[in-house]
C-alpha cells in the first residue's frame, strides 16, 4: 500500500506537539490534496514541495496524492510542514526506504529548488525531539538553535538532495557532535555599562541595588537629564547570569518570536525597553497568531518603561495581573497559550508634565492629571519609587572621587540572592504572606511600627507586604538575620510617590 507517515512538530506558542504526516498514493487523475486544518501558508506547500522534488531530480507521483496533517483539530501555519511532506511523499512512492522513519522528525521550509530554508520557532521542537529520543533533521541555518540544547542528535540538512543520500546510507549529514563548551566562557555584552559612571545619585545606586538583590519593582522619578535612563540600563550588570534551565527558556521564547539569541548572550538576562507608543498587544502579546510580547520577551530579565506616564492608561493596567502571576494567558477561538513572563519592571517619569514640580509652569491640579495616568492599583505593584533629583552646583565639574564600581556591586546582590534562595528557595519579591510571616525576622514591635506608617501614609495591604519584602532585601544585603526597624525605615524612605501626591494633595 502506497502510504507514509512522517513525524514533525507544530508550533504552539512554546510548546511543540507533535504532528504526524500521512502521505497516501491513490489511483485516479493527478491531483495534489492537503488537509489537517492548514493555513494558508501551509496550503501553498504542495506547490513549492512539488517545485522541490523535479528541480531535486526525484519524481513526483502522477497519482492522487492525499496528505494528512494530524491531529486534525490543531491549526498549522509557517512553511515547517515542507521537508515532512517531501520526505512523505518519497517514502510513499518508494523513492527512499522507510525503515526508521518512525524515530526521525523533520522540520524545514523548501526552495524551488530544492534547498532547505530556516525557520522560526524551531527551538521548543528540538527540546520535544530530545525528549522524546528522537532524530531531528533540520535547515542547516538553524544550527545555532541546536548549539544552545546541545542535542547530539540533531542533523542538519541543506538540499533536500543530501537527505535522500543520507536515508539511502550514501552519506552523512552535518550533525551536532559535541556539548556546548562555550557557556561557560560566554562574554557578557554590558561589560561596559559600570555604576562608576553615573555622578551622584547615591540613594538611586543603593535603591538599584536592593531591586537587583530582591526581583523588585522600582520607579524613578526625576526631572530631564538627572540620570534615571542611564541608571536603569546599568542594572542587568549587578544581577546574576541565567542558569541553563532559565536561558533555555528565554531562548525558547525569542525563538517563537523569531527573534535569534546568538550563543555568546545565551546567559544574559534580556533588557527590553519598548516605545511608549506601544500597543497593548506588542507589549503582552497576542495576535492572529499569538506571538510573546514585550513581557514575555523580559522573562527572567528587565522590562525598562521610560516616560512610563506617557504609556496609555489602559496599556499599563494590562500589566497587572502577569506582574502577579508571572504568566501571560492569550486566549482564541482555536488555542490557548500561555507565556511566561516573570519579568522585573524598571519604570522612569517626570514628576510633572513640564519636567519638575520646583518652579514648575504646571499647576498642581494638571500635575495631579498626569500623575493620575498611572492608576493606583498599578502603582501598588512598585515596591520602591524613589527621587532621582537635580545634582548639586559643581558636581559636574569637580574631580570625581572614587565610586563604587557594577561588579563590586554586583558581588553583594549575589550574596543577598543566595542567602535569599537558599533561606526558602525564591527572592523575597516572591513572598507569598505566608512565607512573608515566616521568614520576614520581624519582631511584633516593629510590625506594629510598620503597620501604623502604612495606616498613616494611607497606603494598601499590598503596600505593607511589599515594604516588609524590601526591608527584608536591605537586611540580607546587610548579612542581618533579623529585620531591624532601621532596615523597615529605610524602606518606607522609598516611597517618593507616596510623597509627592500626599504634598500635591496639601496644596
Amino acid at each position: 500500500m502506497a502510504i507514509a507517515c512522517v513525524n514533525t512538530r507544530a508550533s504552539c506558542g512554546v510548546d511543540a506537539p507533535i504532528v504526524t504526516v500521512e502521505v497516501h498514493l491513490s489511483n485516479g487523475l493527478p491531483a495534489f490534496n492537503l488537509v489537517g486544518l492548514p493555513e494558508t501558508s501551509v496550503k501553498e506547500a504542495k506547490e513549492r514541495v512539488r517545485s522541490a522534488l523535479i528541480n531535486a531530480g526525484f519524481e513526483v507521483p502522477q497519482r492522487r496524492i492525499t496528505v494528512n496533517l494530524a491531529p486534525a483539530d490543531l491549526p498549522k501555519q509557517g512553511g515547517r510542514y515542507d521537508l515532512p511532506i517531501a520526505i512523505g511523499i518519497l517514502a510513499a512512492s518508494g523513492q527512499i526506504p522507510t525503515k526508521h522513519l518512525a524515530q526521525y522528525e523533520f522540520i524545514g521550509e523548501l526552495a524551488l529548488s530544492g534547498q532547505v530554508r530556516p525557520c522560526s520557532g524551531i527551538l521548543p521542537a528540538i527540546i520535544a525531539a530530545k525528549n522524546q529520543y528522537h532524530h531531528l533533521f533540520m535547515p542547516l541555518d538553524n544550527r545555532y538553535e541546536a548549539d544552545l540544547v546541545g542535542y547530539e542528535q540533531c542533523y542538519f540538512v541543506a538540499h533536500l538532495q543530501h537527505l535522500a543520500a543520507f536515508m539511502h546510507g550514501q552519506s552523512q549529514l552535518p550533525k551536532l557532535d559535541n556539548l556546548p563548551q562555550w557557556i561557560d566562557d560566554a562574554p557578557t555584552d554590558e561589560s561596559y555599562l559600570c555604576m562608576s559612571e553615573v555622578i551622584g545619585q547615591h540613594q538611586a545606586k543603593h535603591a538599584l541595588e536592593i531591586a537587583a538583590a530582591g526581583g523588585h519593582n522600582m520607579l524613578m522619578l526625576g526631572p530631564p537629564g538627572t540620570g534615571k535612563s542611564m541608571l536603569a540600563n546599568r542594572i542587568i550588570p549587578l544581577m546574576p547570569k541565567l542558569s541553563y534551565e532559565e536561558a533555555i527558556e528565554v531562548a525558547a521564547i525569542h525563538s517563537v518570536a523569531a527573534l535569534p539569541i546568538k550563543p555568546a548572550n545565551f546567559l544574559n538576562r534580556p533588557f527590553r525597553a519598548p516605545h511608549h507608543t506601544c500597543s497593548s498587544i506588542s507589549l503582552v502579546g497576542g495576535g492572529a497568531h499569538p506571538k510573546p510580547g514585550e513581557i514575555s520577551l523580559a522573562h527572567r530579565g528587565i522590562l525598562f518603561l521610560d516616560e512610563i506616564a506617557e504609556f496609555p492608561r489602559k496599556v499599563l493596567d494590562c500589566l497587572r495581573e502577569p506582574m502577579e502571576s508571572g504568566e501571560v494567558i492569550i486566549s482564541r477561538a482555536a488555542a490557548k497559550l500561555t507565556f511566561s513572563s516573570r519579568f522585573q519592571l524598571i519604570a522612569a517619569m517626570n514628576p510633572s508634565p513640564c519636567g519638575d514640580t520646583e518652579h514648575a509652569r504646571a499647576t498642581p491640579d494638571q500635575i495631579q492629571r498626569y500623575l493620575s495616568r498611572l492608576s493606583g492599583p498599578f502603582l501598588d505593584r512598585f515596591d520602591l519609587t524613589i527621587d532621582v533629583p537635580k545634582l548639586p552646583a559643581g558636581s559636574l565639574t569637580q574631580p570625581q572621587t572614587h565610586s563604587e564600581t557594577s561588579a563590586s556591586i554586583a558581588e553583594r546582590v549575589k550574596q543577598a540572592r543566595q542567602t535569599q534562595l537558599g533561606r526558602c528557595g525564591i527572592l523575597n519579591s516572591e513572598l507569598s504572606p505566608k512565607l512573608l510571616n515566616q521568614h520576614s525576622g520581624i519582631s511584633p514591635q516593629d510590625l506594629a511600627f510598620l503597620e501604623q506608617s502604612v495606616v498613616k501614609l494611607g497606603l494598601s495591604v499590598r503596600s505593607f507586604h511589599r515594604i516588609q519584602r524590601v526591608a527584608r532585601t536591605i537586611a540580607d544585603l546587610q548579612g542581618s538575620q533579623h529585620t531591624e526597624r532601621s532596615h523597615i525605615a529605610q524602606a518606607l524612605g522609598y516611597r517618593a510617590m507616596d510623597r509627592l501626591l500626599a504634598s500635591l494633595s496639601r496644596q
